[in-house]
């Protein structure tokens, strides 16, 4: 692989868009997107999600790797945290997961760079991201590329691009944890909602 090409982990077709844009253009890399997310749940939502990923990858000619789909593996090593809420100790042993699998890939097959999508996210923090991603490249010996790609509008860019390709667009992150959470959290505000607009009638 030349020193150009850059592995992405792609949590998302929609969070990879202008992500694949800035490391093309402003990075000048060759970028080879790699879908590994075993979180993803429950296996019909993994696929909706990944016929968007090839469907971006064939709109922009983007070269792919093959992940498998090992949801059995991520419910093992995040058990005992199933009850932390998003963005906690759970959050950080699946971005963790991720990027170790993404590193050991890059390795595997000759790519200096790596990065990921993930920080492209509003509800996701990329300092401590881009702290995984470096400390997994040095086990690895390949280099990490810490990107904050929500910075200059990014997260609103990534829905225009997605809605001009027709991409999927999830409403929670990944896991069935988040889903029930996300959920919960719609229950409450429409709740809310519907109770101040029955007090009007009072």
């Amino acid at each position: 692989m030349d020193d150009k090409s850059i592995l992405l982990h792609v949590c998302c077709a929609p969070d990879a868009t202008h992500s694949v844009k800035v490391l093309r253009e402003q990075y000048k890399f060759n970028v080879y997107m790699y879908f590994h997310n075993p979180n993803i749940h429950p296996k019909e939502e993994y696929l909706k999600r990944y016929d968007s990923f090839l469907k971006l990858s064939k709109a922009w000619n983007i070269p792919i790797i093959e992940a498998p789909y090992n949801p059995e593996e991520w419910f093992k090593i995040t058990e005992l945290y199933k009850n932390e809420p998003e963005g906690g100790a759970r959050c950080y042993i699946c971005y963790k997961n991720n990027l170790f699998h993404t590193a050991r890939k890059a390795k595997e097959l000759g790519f200096s760079y790596f990065s990921t999508t993930l920080t492209i996210s509003p509800h996701k923090n990329a300092k401590i991201i881009n702290g995984i991603g470096n400390d997994v490249a040095k086990l690895f010996g390949v280099t990490y590329i810490a990107e904050n790609f929500k910075k200059n509008d990014g997260f609103k860019k990534s829905i225009e691009y997605s809605k001009e390709l027709g991409l999927y667009r999830q409403n929670y992150c990944g896991c069935i944890y988040s889903k029930i959470e996300a959920e919960n959290k719609r229950k409450i505000k429409y709740a809310n909602v519907s109770n101040h607009n029955h007090s009007d009638y009072r």
